[in-house]
């Protein structure tokens, strides 16, 4: 059968390599080059943790997706997950339990006092008397070599098709039909739309209404050269236990440090590029400069804004069943880069009319389904290929 994919992130390339790998066609047709640099999965790094405190089942899961990133390095043959591990500062009183978590859920775990965390990593900025839980099956994922290896690996394939810089403007859920920006049609057996921050402009309004669009301010720097070797032994921090939620990715296989904090992310109303305002940018500047020890301005090489979807009343990704065969997937920034592999193969069997193994994920093993999910094209189209 033929697969026709709407946009060109991490969810629609893995997915693509799926239906590939089983035998069936895909065309796969986005605004720009693929992979796209203005999407919301394309970027340096994204960090692969597995703790969720007080739930299992999106721990096992990705205490799982370790597992299949792993594989995937396999299968295209490229190196992009520094196993590092992960750090996530944690109240003493709850340490225990969330290592307990990780490690009913398949995961190696240990628990770090705060003297022991402060003797450790006294470059990190952890808020004094913070501990923290150290989890060994988990780092970071050179997200820009993960779509680069996709793309070429599907280039390479003679079941695949790459269509860049063709504009998906519309999709047809009873036809399972892709209209382009050209006038152009790609029909298939099946269709995904997963175009990222853009897709609520391809969704009937009552549906994009469940989204709600958000704005992250990242910085990057350049760590001085005798804190490097230190720097490079710190594994992911996902939490340094500050009120305005700050983490941070360490420098690994080349790239900078990564810095940002739950505080540089807000609600926006559209997709407003990715140069960062000064006023953000002087946020997270502060921000750091409280807490990691000696960093200073001159540290910082480039900022980056990414935008992504989550849904409004779950603040968490949405799969929404729009037709026979029809699916839409609106990713939540970097927890859906996570669980990628797992999501590529839910939504590949869903697609391809296989039974879709369960994932532990509420969002994808229990769809939204909705008939009336994308607007309605007009008749006059051509170009049907």
């Amino acid at each position: 059968m033929r697969v026709v994919f709407a946009g060109g992130g991490v969810i629609s390339l893995l997915t693509a390599v799926e239906c590939v790998s089983a035998g069936h066609e895909v065309v796969l047709a986005d605004q720009s080059d693929i992979p796209f640099t203005g999407a919301t999965s394309f970027d340096r790094h994204r960090v692969l943790r597995a703790l969720h405190p007080g739930d299992l089942a999106t721990t096992a899961a990705a205490v799982g997706a370790h597992h299949a990133w792993i594989e995937i390095e396999h299968l295209l043959s490229t190196a992009f997950y520094e196993q590092s591990g992960a750090l996530t500062a944690i109240p003493a009183a709850e340490a225990t339990a969330a290592r307990d978590l990780l490690n009913a859920a398949g995961s190696k775990a240990e628990v770090f006092g705060a003297g022991e965390l402060a003797a450790e990593f006294p470059h990190a900025g952890f808020v004094p008397g913070t501990g923290a839980v150290f989890e060994s099956h988990a780092g970071v994922l050179l997200a820009d070599r993960v779509l680069t290896a996709c793309a070429g690996w599907l280039r390479w394939n003679a079941g695949a098709e790459l269509r860049p810089h063709r504009k998906v403007i519309g999709v047809d859920a009873d036809r399972a039909e892709v209209r382009l920006a050209d006038g152009g049609i790609l029909r298939g057996d099946a269709v995904l739309l997963a175009a990222g921050p853009w897709s609520r402009e391809l969704l009937a309004p009552a549906l994009a209404r469940e989204l709600v669009l958000h704005r992250q301010t990242m910085l990057y720097c350049d760590v001085p050269p005798a804190d490097a070797g230190a720097w490079a032994a710190t594994p992911a921090i996902t939490s340094l236990g500050s009120d305005g939620g700050a983490w941070l990715v360490p420098p690994v296989a080349g790239t900078p440090l990564k810095l940002s904090a739950a505080s540089a992310c807000r609600v926006v109303d559209e997709v407003g590029g990715a140069v960062s305002p000064p006023w953000w940018r002087e946020h997270l500047i502060d921000t750091f400069s409280e807490l990691i020890p000696g960093f200073r301005r001159d540290w910082l090489i480039d900022t980056r804004d990414c935008h992504y979807l989550a849904r409004r009343s779950t603040l968490g990704p949405l799969l929404a069943v729009l037709g026979d065969r029809v699916l839409s997937y609106a990713a939540c920034g970097g927890s859906s880069f996570k669980f990628a592999p797992l999501i590529a193969r839910s939504l590949a069997a869903r697609l391809t009319g296989a039974d879709p193994v369960p994932t532990g994920l509420e969002p994808l093993d229990r769809p939204l389904v909705r008939a009336s999910g994308v607007h309605p094209l007009r008749p006059a189209l051509r170009g049907v290929s």
